[in-house]
């Protein structure tokens, strides 16, 4: 296992291309300063001791002397000792209902954006449990597989919009059947799946799936989000508001919560409803509920003494520090008599 201590000093890598271009730029305004002055070879002979060889040697002893220094400072580690660590956790599947309805503003900002937020939240609040998430509408399908990466987790998270799934609805059976099929089989890890939704629409045997999954000793949670005042829909194009959807009639479609069918699928799962409300969204609760189920261990090997190795490259940073003062850019006696000789035999 390889890694950084400090990998923030490697942003400093960034300047050596820099240093390359000043470096080049330099050698340019100096051929054009030589050329202004006369003819390059006769100036060469006025200065037999300047080397353009030993410049560039230098500059690269001193670009290379900066690389190593950074690596040092970074402080590369080695993993040099590893051991089985006991863990315990869950593994855990958000069904996110992403159907237009969830674009309602009876919970703000909306009820789609309101989840995420508090989804956001609650992944701060997990450790060692392992999480997925599963969007739907009139379909369903994985948005994220199980993971322990809950950055990429809110970065999945920030993905989910009301245009993940063409086809409308709220099917929160198919949601089920594949937050169950996602969820790995054969271990002993406890399992749960947190149904968020407003409940309307409903179209498929969602308490049916609920009770499937139940015999299959995964709990199910449900949260209504929304009110059952409710809220008009609005249309949006290019991010702008057009205005509000309207029936046949001409009247203004209102999306109510409806708490029913999540209850129905809460109780038929094992699980408990839970309604989100303008200032607590609920997922606390559920979460309390969830943390509260008997978590199994599980093994993870992982490095537990890491070794250093920044006297390496701050030792080869040095040495090259010490020949770039050592290397002198002029000639010696020995290179300008051979060039003398080299000058004669020519002429």
């Amino acid at each position: 296992m390889f890694r950084f201590a400090y990998p923030d000093f490697l942003w400093l890598l960034l300047l050596l291309p820099f240093f390359g271009l000043l470096f080049f730029l330099r050698m340019r305004w100096k051929k054009k300063a030589i050329r202004r002055f006369g003819d390059p070879r006769l100036v060469s002979l006025l200065m037999p001791d300047q080397s353009n060889g030993k410049v560039r040697l230098k500059f690269f002893l001193l670009a290379g002397a900066f690389l190593f220094l950074v690596i040092g400072l970074a402080n590369p580690q080695i993993g040099s000792k590893y051991e089985e660590v006991k863990r315990q956790g869950v593994d855990l599947i958000i069904a996110l209902d992403v159907s237009n309805s969830m674009l309602a503003e009876d919970i703000r900002p909306n009820r789609l954006e309101r989840a995420k937020q508090a989804i956001g939240k609650l992944l701060e609040k997990f450790s060692d449990d392992r999480i997925g998430i599963v969007v739907f509408a009139g379909e369903a399908y994985l948005q994220m597989p199980f993971t322990q990466d809950y950055a990429a987790a809110k970065l999945f998270l920030g993905n989910v919009s009301t245009t993940n799934i063409a086809s409308q609805g709220t099917a929160i059976g198919a949601a089920l059947e594949t937050a169950v099929r996602a969820l790995p089989r054969g271990d002993k890890r406890s399992k749960a799946i947190i149904v968020i939704s407003d409940g309307e629409n409903h179209e498929d045997n969602a308490t049916e799936a609920a009770a499937a999954a139940r015999q299959a000793g995964i709990n199910v949670y449900t949260l209504g989000i929304g009110t059952e005042q409710g809220a008009p829909l609005p249309i949006f194009t290019n991010g702008q508001l057009q205005g509000y959807r309207k029936d046949a009639q001409g009247n203004p479609v209102i999306s109510k919560m409806s708490p029913l069918l999540l209850m129905e699928v809460a109780s038929a799962g094992g699980g408990k409803f839970v309604q989100a409300s303008a200032s607590d969204i609920g997922l606390d609760d559920l979460f309390n509920q969830i943390n509260a189920m008997q978590k199994s261990d599980f093994g993870n090997k992982t490095f537990t003494d890491y070794a250093d190795r920044f006297p390496v490259f701050l030792s080869l940073a040095l040495l090259l520090l010490l020949a770039d003062l050592l290397l002198n850019e002029r000639k010696t006696a020995l290179s300008r008599r051979v060039n003398l000789f080299s000058g004669t035999k020519k002429a």
